[in-house]
């Protein structure tokens, strides 16, 4: 029974690694980008560095949408098909 709690501990680590990957990728590559943007020309403009960040990780997040909603909903399906063998 412990040995199931861990690997359901673990398993909920890397699901929320999985999820938080793409935005958090986005959102590197976006930053370096804007970096080297701003280091070439001289630009130290602080919203040039925010605005494009926000609106490339929310793009991100609406187009991941629909594969994140279905790896939480089968992850919560199988807790909840898991309840009975922790119960007993």
């Amino acid at each position: 029974m412990e040995a199931k709690l861990i690997a359901l501990g673990v398993e909920t680590f890397k699901i929320a690694l999985y999820l938080s990957l793409p935005v958090l990728l986005a959102g590197l590559i976006a930053g370096l980008a804007i970096s080297i943007f701003q280091a070439t020309t001289q630009i130290n403009e602080m919203t040039l560095s925010f605005i494009p960040k926000i609106i490339l990780v929310v793009v991100v997040m609406i187009l991941t949408m629909p594969w994140m909603m279905n790896t939480m909903m089968d992850y919560t399906k199988k807790i909840i098909n898991m309840i009975p063998e922790f119960l007993f």
